[in-house]
Formats: C-alpha cells, structure tokens, sequence
C-alpha cells in the first residue's frame, strides 16, 4: 500500500489575531512496476526481448484478480505454505519452489486425464519412485507433508542434471529426457529462449506470475490479502525428514 506523509502549509494571514494552518494529506507514489522485477529463484528474464515481454505480461495478467475473481490461491498459500517451505529449505532448494503446488493442483485439483494427481501432480511411477505409496488403498500424493519431500528428491535430482532452476521447473512439467533432447536439439539452455511447447513453455512464467500475486496482491487487483512473507531460514524449525 501506498505510504502517506503529511506537511503544513500557513494560510494567508487575514488578521493580526487569526492565524490557522492547514494539514494537506498526500500519497507517496508506489515504485513504478517493471519486468526487470521478475525473477524465479533469482533467475531473471533476459532483458529487451519483445516475445518474452508480451509472454509474460500476458500471463501475469491471466493471474490478476479481475481475472481470476478468487482468493481460492491466497488462502491455499497459507494453509500450505508453513509445512512446504521449511521442508524445501532443508533440502537446498530454493524457496520460490513453494509456488509449484499452486501452479499444479492450486485452482483444480484432482487428478489429470494422464493419471497425475496430488499437490504436486506426481504421476503413480514417478510418486513410488521417490518413496511414496500409490495403491488402491492409499495414495500419498495427497499427502502434503510426504509429496513435498518427494518432490525435493525429485527436484534436486533435476538440478543435478540441468545446473539451472528454470530448467529443472520445465523438467519437473515435461520430464527430464525431453528437455535433455529439446537443449541439444536446439543448442540453448536458457529457458526463456528455448521453443518448447505451449504448457511447457508457460510453465514458469506461471510460477512467476504465481509468485507476483502472492508477495504483492494490492498491485494485482487483490485488495484484501496480505502480502506473504518469504521464508525465514533461520528459525528453528520442528520437523524431521525421512530420506
């Protein structure tokens, strides 16, 4: 929100015994928004590119209340937020991948028409693969706790392969051995230059938007949230990951 700040101005002396002044009450202009602002764990978009300009503005503008007309992402970030980020920060992966869960499961839900399902939309193989149980009895993908230290298995492992956060959230949308194929085809490893497909391809710029509405919901139509907090690494936190 914008600062105030008041000043006094003295009124035109009328007469020797009647001297007054006035309190004008005046806005503080907010920073001017720019893209040069956006990042995901502190990767920037490159600067003067058009395409990746208009992308961006155009799914951030998809993420802004007068679109959405819903607070359904905000109060979800407060429900899981406080169990995803100290699990993250244990593994060394950075704090903006909070923002994934949002992103795949936060407006729908469910399970996808290819069988994904789960806060972080883990496909059977890939949810047993890193330690969850996927049966008839039991799914853990809904599990918020279990999927998140999953998917910090699964997500550290990417950046094993791919050396860059961007990549390994493309990754973790389109698996790892097409985004292996789609760097040498194209001989680019920067995300917002490569030609990917169309949900691939948006992929992180949602997280971005993502981001951007929750740390600053006032500037993107959300007139009643607060802004959320980034994570505090260093305080203490009570939780035990099993590996």
């Amino acid at each position: 929100m914008a600062k105030v700040f008041a000043y006094t101005l003295p009124e035109v002396k009328t007469s020797l015994k009647n001297t007054t002044t006035t309190t004008i009450v005046k806005e503080a202009e907010e920073p001017a928004f720019t893209l040069a602002q956006l990042e995901f764990a502190e990767e920037t978009l490159p600067l003067g590119d058009n395409r990746i300009d208009r992308k961006m503005k155009k799914v951030l503008a998809s993420f802004r209340y007068q679109n959405l007309q819903t607070n359904r992402l905000h109060r979800k970030a407060a429900e899981w937020f406080p169990v995803i980020e100290p699990i993250l920060a244990e593994y060394g992966i950075p704090n903006d991948f909070k923002y994934m869960p949002l992103v795949e499961s936060g407006l729908q839900g469910g399970t996808s028409p290819k069988g994904a399902a789960g806060f972080w939309q883990f496909m059977p193989a890939t949810a047993r693969m890193y330690g969850l149980k996927v049966n008839g009895s039991i799914d853990e993908r809904k599990n918020l706790r279990k999927s998140t230290i999953a998917a910090c298995k699964y997500i550290k492992e990417l950046y094993g392969i791919f050396d860059s956060w961007t990549l390994v959230a493309a990754a973790y949308n389109v698996g790892d051995m097409h985004m292996k194929r789609q760097i040498n085809k194209q001989k680019q490893d920067n995300y917002f230059k490569m030609k990917l497909n169309s949900e691939t391809g948006g992929y992180v710029y949602k997280l971005i938007s993502m981001k951007e509405i929750l740390e600053n919901p006032y500037r993107n139509g959300y007139e009643n949230q607060k802004a959320f907090i980034a994570y505090d690494a260093q305080k203490p936190q009570a939780i035990t990951l099993v590996e």
